[in-house]
């Protein structure tokens, strides 16, 4: 996920650099045509665009920020093209609904596409061009489905996706439907089951104190030391925020004594810039024979709640 976040981020500031380069090249083309007048706009909006770039590269999140000055820098431009047509331009008139879709989120974008019709309409003389007003209407409507679909793709994935979003663990939802599953399957072979919880104490003191790359790194360190020492079929599942569950199919109390041993030396022995040491509280529950599944979640739940309040 941050991943993505970052090839987006990093999208964005090439687009916008690529944006500040052609404002460059416009002022240049104004001045070799001779219209000397038209240059000041697009030399003062290139150093914004600049701005915008900088601001998206920057370690704090100014995507909204710099989406607003890009925004300001394609209208400008726009409205000082447009009265310069001849004719109603089609071409021109339809850039800035587009451009609203690419920068501004579906709901913002949409009534700035609606509310800024006449202003379009009348820089570009096409007020009395009922075609032309149809036209604009219909870009703003089609256009708009593509963002439409991609949060509706985005939702989905969201709805189906087994693993919580902030780190590579289950999220809650799934991670009770495997641990229905695997007592299921522990009673019906009469097999051992246990669950080491486990407790993040630091977790949102890192949030408050150092801010979110801390309290990622505190969650992606905890994850990647659980699967270092566990086994390829054990489930690690996020209960709540700062709480988890390990779920050891097949293992007696030995051997999650053992897996609980291994981990709280591993989390201290880790060591992070801003937190220090992980520290972490640990605890294990074991599926008694002939024990419910609804009962031993219950149990696994109370559990958790006297990890975290000791």
């Amino acid at each position: 996920m941050r991943d993505s976040a970052t090839w987006q981020r990093t999208l964005h500031v090439m687009a916008y650099l690529a944006g500040a380069l052609l404002l460059v090249a416009h002022a240049l083309w104004l001045y070799l045509m001779g219209h000397y007048a038209s240059i000041l706009l697009p030399t003062l909006l290139a150093p914004v665009m600049l701005l915008a770039a900088l601001l998206r590269l920057g370690y704090k999140d100014h995507s909204r920020a710099s989406a607003f000055l890009v925004l300001m820098c394609g209208y400008l431009l726009i409205a000082m093209e447009l009265p310069r047509q001849s004719l109603p331009a089609p071409l021109w008139i339809g850039m800035p609904p587009v451009l609203t879709l690419l920068l501004l989120p579906l709901g913002p974008a949409t009534l700035v596409n609606i509310l800024s019709i006449p202003m379009w309409l009348w820089l570009g003389d096409g007020l009395q061009e009922i075609d032309l007003i149809l036209s604009y209407l219909t870009l703003v409507v089609v256009a708009s489905l593509a963002p439409r679909e991609a949060l509706r793709q985005q939702a989905l994935l969201q709805a189906t996706a087994p693993n919580d979003p902030e780190c590579p663990a289950l999220n809650r939802q799934t991670l009770h439907d495997r641990l229905y599953s695997e007592c299921e399957r522990a009673l019906h072979l009469e097999q051992r089951l246990a669950v080491v919880l486990i407790h993040l104490p630091q977790l949102d003191m890192a949030g408050e104190q150092f801010g979110p790359a801390a309290r990622q790194a505190l969650l992606d360190s905890l994850c990647h030391e659980v699967s270092r020492r566990c086994r390829d079929h054990d489930l690690l599942g996020r209960e709540s925020q700062a709480d988890f569950w390990l779920v050891l199919s097949d293992t007696s109390e030995n051997g999650a004594l053992m897996v609980c041993q291994r981990l709280e030396e591993a989390l201290q022995r880790t060591i992070l810039l801003e937190t220090g040491p992980i520290e972490c509280r640990l605890a294990m529950s074991l599926l008694q024979p002939q024990e419910t599944t609804e009962r031993f979640e219950q149990r696994l739940i109370a559990s958790t709640h006297r990890l975290a309040e000791t």
